[in-house]
C-alpha cells in the first residue's frame, strides 16, 4: 500500500496500472478491497487508484473518530487529488464515495474527466424515515450490533469477494475506532451539505449512474437522473455494490459508457478502455 500525507491525516491507497488516472472510492464501511474484482481488468487500461477511507484498511481514523462525516470524506478526496497532482481523472464512487466524487465534480469540474456514480449518496430527500434510520445507524452500539447482518442485507449476490467483504466487516466490529467512524458517517447523512440534488446540475463531466435493482439502502436513481439530466443510467441485477456482486456486467456497463463519451473527450478516455474487460 502507498500512503499520502494530507491536512486531514495519512491516507492509504492501492495503485496499479498506468495511463489516465481512475480513482476508486468505496462505500462506508469500505476500503480498496471492495474493488478487487474489477481492478485487474481496469488496471490494464488505466492507472487505478483505490482509496482506503480514514478509519478503514491502512488509513488511520481521524481524531477523534467521531469527527468523521460524509463531508469530511469529500474533503479527504480533495486533499488526495491535490497531493497526487491529479490534474484530470475519472472518478468512480460507491455510496458515500459517489457523494465525494460528485461534490468534487461540482466544486472542481476541471479535475473530473468523467464521473461514475454507483448507488451514490447525496441524492436522497431527508425524509423522516431516512433521518430515523441514520439516527439509529449513527449510534455506535447499533452499528456494532448490526454491522454483519446489515452487510448481508445490502450485498445481495454472494460471490467469493462478497463473502470476504462480509467477513472483514464482521471483524471490524471489534475495532472501536472503526465502529465510531462508521456511526459518525451515518449521523452526517441528513446534514444539508450532504444533499447535492440542487447543486448537481453544475456537473459538466460525462456521467454514468449505476444502481443495483435490489439495493435496499439507496434507491434514488430517479433523483440522481433528475439532478444530472445528461447522465447515462444503468440498472444491474445486484444490491448495493454491483462491481463486487456482478463484476462482468459492471465492466460491460463501463465499457459502453467510455465508448459513448463525446468526441472532444473520447480521445482521452475511450482509447484507454479497450482492455477494460
Amino acid at each position: 500500500m502507498l500512503t499520502i500525507e494530507t491536512r486531514v491525516g495519512r491516507v492509504a491507497y492501492e495503485e496499479q496500472g498506468a495511463g489516465l488516472p481512475l480513482v476508486l472510492l468505496p462505500a462506508n464501511p469500505g476500503d480498496h478491497h471492495h474493488f478487487d474484482s474489477i481492478v485487474p481488468q481496469l488496471s490494464r487500461s488505466f492507472r487505478t487508484i483505490a482509496l482506503d477511507w480514514p478509519g478503514y484498511g491502512d488509513s488511520p481514523a481521524p481524531e477523534p473518530p467521531q469527527s468523521a462525516s460524509a463531508m469530511f470524506l469529500a474533503d479527504v478526496l480533495e486533499e488526495v487529488v491535490d497531493g497526487l497532482h491529479l490534474e484530470s481523472a475519472i472518478f468512480l464512487g460507491n455510496s458515500v464515495g459517489g457523494y465525494a466524487a460528485a461534490r468534487l465534480a461540482i466544486r472542481h469540474p476541471e479535475r473530473v474527466r468523467a464521473l461514475i456514480l454507483v448507488d451514490s449518496g447525496g441524492f436522497s430527500p431527508p425524509t423522516l424515515f431516512i433521518r430515523l434510520g441514520c439516527w439509529l445507524k449513527g449510534r455506535e452500539f447499533v452499528t456494532r450490533l448490526m454491522a454483519t447482518s446489515f452487510a448481508r442485507f445490502y450485498l445481495k449476490r454472494r460471490t467469493p469477494l462478497v463473502n470476504r467483504l462480509i467477513a472483514e466487516i464482521d471483524a471490524g466490529r471489534a475495532i472501536p475506532s472503526r465502529v465510531a467512524v462508521d456511526a459518525a458517517i451515518w449521523r452526517s447523512f441528513p446534514h444539508p451539505d450532504h444533499d447535492l440534488r440542487a447543486a448537481a446540475a453544475q456537473i459538466l463531466a460525462p456521467t454514468l449512474l449505476i444502481y443495483g435493482r435490489f439495493d435496499p439502502v439507496i434507491q434514488d436513481g430517479d433523483n440522481a437522473r433528475a439532478s444530472i439530466p445528461h447522465a447515462q443510467y444503468v440498472v444491474l441485477e445486484t444490491g448495493h455494490e454491483p462491481f463486487a456482486e456482478d463484476p462482468d456486467a459492471f465492466l460491460k456497463a463501463l465499457e459502453a459508457f467510455f465508448l459513448s463519451i463525446p468526441d472532444d473527450r473520447r480521445s482521452h478516455v475511450s482509447s484507454h478502455s479497450s482492455g477494460a474487460r
